[in-house]
């Protein structure tokens, strides 16, 4: 079982050669693939020291599967010559997110849209990915109309250089701006890049990819992205419409009986999540549940997650294990 990890070197990519250790995912070889300025250098795996090679090469290595966090131009170019070798490939990028002939997956909400020959599979937004956890439950049984969502992303959505000016200015350094504002002690509503309508490409995630996940085109939505000054995870403030009436304990039943959602939530005890308890861990924590009184069928939800772990790296890994488990690679 090789598996090569084209960008190997970068923040989701470390992450992902992390978590392929924890969970003892069955690597016979690992193959860490990057730029040609990384070539050469040295990652460790299991103790060991292994030499990443250029993407080209690892395409002549032959893996099962290649998990891809490179960025979407990468991707584009490279994930074809994979697919066209026999290998399987995972990408993080958006670049292949809303192609029709290609699945986009949370495994724990919609892994049967994967089909056998499948050999390009899309791994969803960070943000999206801790939504649908969230969502897929309770538009089962109660069918979502529409989503109000402020989400709060931190900085690591953004990369290293990202987290790097937040240090340098809680530092007092002059360095590299990876945004066009101070991110420290202050907060902007522009995750992604703006379009002609307002909006912002990120906010634009949320409504196609939710909709394409949870198979179901009328869902409307609307969302604000902001950036804040965090490392652990992102938080998402979501006001969902139902179509039909809900119960508030049934609510906390189905979240809480959802793999890889944790309900955490109790107010009294100052209990609520937070990127802080999210950071290094892959469950999606949910709390705030309560029933929005200025309308019916609707309710609140906080939910926050690990955007590098759940957000990125877990969920491919997660992707690689369910093709393996069904025998679809």
């Amino acid at each position: 079982m090789k598996v090569a990890v084209v960008g190997a070197t970068g923040l989701v990519g470390k992450t992902m050669i992390q978590v392929l250790e924890e969970r003892n995912f069955p690597v016979s070889q690992l193959i860490p693939a990057a730029s040609e300025k990384s070539v050469g250098k040295e990652i460790q795996f299991r103790g060991e020291a292994v030499k990443v090679v250029s993407v080209s090469d690892a395409v002549k290595a032959k893996p099962v599967f290649a998990i891809f966090s490179a960025g979407a131009s990468t991707s584009k170019e490279w994930a074809p010559v994979f697919a066209d070798n026999g290998i399987v490939v995972i990408d993080n990028s958006s670049a292949w997110r809303m192609d029709n002939k290609v699945p986009l997956i949370v495994p724990e909400v919609n892994g049967h849209a994967i089909k056998k020959g499948d050999r390009i599979i899309a791994n969803p937004n960070c943000s999206t990915i801790q939504l649908v956890m969230a969502l897929a439950p309770l538009h089962r049984k109660y069918k979502v109309k529409r989503l109000v969502i402020a989400t709060y992303q931190s900085v690591t959505g953004t990369g290293v250089k990202a987290v790097q000016q937040m240090e340098n200015e809680r530092r007092g350094i002059k360095g590299e701006m990876a945004y066009a504002h101070q991110i420290d002690l202050n907060c902007f509503p522009h995750g992604g890049s703006f379009q002609s309508d307002g909006y912002t490409t990120e906010e634009q995630k949320l409504l196609d990819e939710t909709r394409k996940i949870l198979e179901d085109q009328s869902i409307m939505v609307t969302a604000t992205v902001v950036r804040i000054p965090v490392v652990g995870g992102h938080s998402e403030a979501v006001n969902i419409e139902f179509e039909n009436e809900y119960d508030i304990e049934d609510v906390k039943t189905l979240l809480g009986k959802f793999p890889g959602v944790v309900i955490y939530d109790d107010p009294s005890q100052a209990k609520y999540p937070m990127p802080i308890l999210s950071h290094n861990r892959d469950e999606v924590f949910v709390g705030r549940i309560r029933r929005d009184y200025s309308k019916e069928k609707c309710l609140n939800l906080w939910i926050v997650s690990d955007n590098i772990r759940k957000g990125a790296a877990t969920n491919a890994l997660q992707i690689a294990e369910y093709m393996i488990e069904k025998k679809l690679y």
